[in-house]
């Protein structure tokens, strides 16, 4: 089926009348319902997803925070100021216990647990219409996705695509074309004549459709169009604490906060509805990596966006906030370590030395596979600060190299596995593995209508709120 069919396999009027006559019970029950107060309308709600943050991340995101920046963080601070709704989110897919980011961003887009892989695509292989196309064809409500991995990534398209495989990204990015208004990440391969295997120019047909398209940040700073198109980079945006110690980086690539700036002065001014989703994605992708580093310097980054995003919505009191994740991964948390765990803090307090991503020490190990132990230990030493003992360093020059170590836990053998467990013995953190978990998430919401947010949420619920709020 054609992902810009006209045909709707869920349509508004359908899911309400569905809802009308107990067809979602299993989604809205009669308690469930009766909790949802009559409130303030919302004309907009800024929809931001912290991607992969288990439970325990906002307790070491604050922590990190005051010993970084000498202060906490605003997440935080929302929960303490107690003026916005908290819940938890079930976040299970239509296969599985655990998601993955295209079943979960799709249950919140389009309203039916989905199987993992997969984008607003039911188990019969039937398209289900996402929000995006609902709310421009009801109220011509102006759509937003803002996301530090590539837009086409699954998170941002479970609002506005379709696509049985989500890493089908050529397919996905021309179906956010006259859907979504402002479209700001990675990804130009995606859009790119050169890298496309069809030759298609989107850049050209985003343009002749009225987008501004830019390619870095001052020309994003700059732009005035009301339609925007900005790919910063060929694929995921770097991470922060890479981002940070790079100039050219800091220079060409906006900061999350930034990008959701840029889509909020489009959509704030007049009355027309909107929904923008903003992403922190490498969030994420640094638990799979079991790295902390990466992880806590984009998670402030999140942070850093969800205070500009407060700001500039704090005199707009038709404006809803949504914070949340979509699933958990590889649950970091603090250790006790020491008599009486009295060593605990100032272990955590090295993750500061840490300077580099994983991702950069391993893709820049990768530039010389001939290298020694030694030299690995050196490059460890320069980029995150530390001196792995001789048998650490053994280890992993040979995980590195595709021979066996003695690795008990399976989901950690692996070169992030070991990487991350010998950081750990250095700064208290531990990993359950490199993968999603089924915890449930943390979501907290202010302004009208955040009651909807409180208690237990089932991911499709979001997609229910929203459709009842903006459609």
């Amino acid at each position: 089926m054609n992902p810009t069919d006209a045909h709707a396999h869920v349509a508004r009027r359908d899911w309400l009348k569905l809802a009308s006559l107990g067809g979602l019970a299993t989604a809205i029950t009669p308690a469930a319902a009766a909790t949802i107060p009559a409130s303030r309308p919302v004309r907009g709600v800024v929809f931001m997803v912290s991607d992969g943050m288990s439970p325990g991340v906002l307790t070491l995101a604050e922590a990190f925070s005051h010993i970084t920046r000498k202060r906490g963080t605003r997440w935080r601070r929302l929960l303490e100021e107690r003026r916005a709704a908290c819940g938890l989110m079930d976040t299970a897919s239509a296969n599985s216990l655990v998601t993955d980011s295209a079943a979960a961003s799709s249950a919140w887009g389009g309203g039916q647990r989905v199987h993992n892989g997969q984008i607003n695509i039911d188990a019969e292989g039937r398209e289900i219409t996402p929000i995006a196309a609902i709310l421009k064809k009801n109220t011509n409500a102006r759509i937003g996705l803002v996301t530090t991995a590539t837009v086409t990534h699954a998170t941002p398209a479970g609002f506005a695509a379709n696509a049985a495989r989500r890493n089908d990204e050529p397919f996905i990015a021309p179906q956010y074309l006259d859907r979504v208004d402002v479209i700001l990440g990675g990804g130009s391969t995606f859009f790119d004549p050169k890298q496309r295997a069809d030759g298609r120019d989107l850049f050209a047909d985003y343009q002749n459709a009225g987008y501004q398209v830019v390619r870095n940040r001052d020309e994003m700073k700059a732009a005035r169009a009301e339609k925007l198109l900005g790919t910063f980079t060929r694929g995921h945006l770097p991470f922060s604490i890479d981002r940070s110690h790079s100039a050219s980086l800091a220079a060409r690539v906006p900061t999350l906060a930034e990008m959701a700036e840029a889509a909020l002065a489009r959509f704030l001014p007049g009355k027309q509805p909107f929904l923008l989703q903003v992403e922190g994605a490498r969030i994420d992708h640094a638990a799979h990596l079991n790295d902390i580093g990466g992880l806590l310097h984009d998670q402030l980054a999140f942070d850093d966006a969800l205070a500009r995003v407060l700001e500039l919505t704090a005199g707009h009191d038709d404006i809803l906030v949504v914070a949340t994740s979509d699933h958990g991964n590889a649950n970091p948390g603090l250790n006790g370590m020491g008599g009486g765990y009295a060593d605990s803090n100032p272990f955590f307090h090295r993750v500061a030395r840490l300077k580099a991503s994983h991702e950069s020490l391993f893709s820049e190990w990768k530039k010389d596979g001939n290298g020694s132990p030694a030299d690995l230990a050196a490059l460890v030493h320069d980029r995150l600060d530390f001196q792995l003992p001789p048998d650490e360093t053994e280890a992993l020059h040979a995980i590195l190299k595709g021979r066996d170590v003695t690795e008990w836990n399976h989901l950690l053998d692996k070169p992030e596995g070991l990487l991350g467990q010998f950081i750990g013995n250095q700064t208290g953190i531990g990993w359950t593995g490199t993968t999603h978990t089924t915890d449930p998430t943390l979501v907290s919401a202010t302004g009208p209508q955040a009651e909807r947010f409180s208690g237990m949420v089932k991911n499709t619920d979001v997609f229910r709120n929203l459709l009842e709020m903006l459609g």
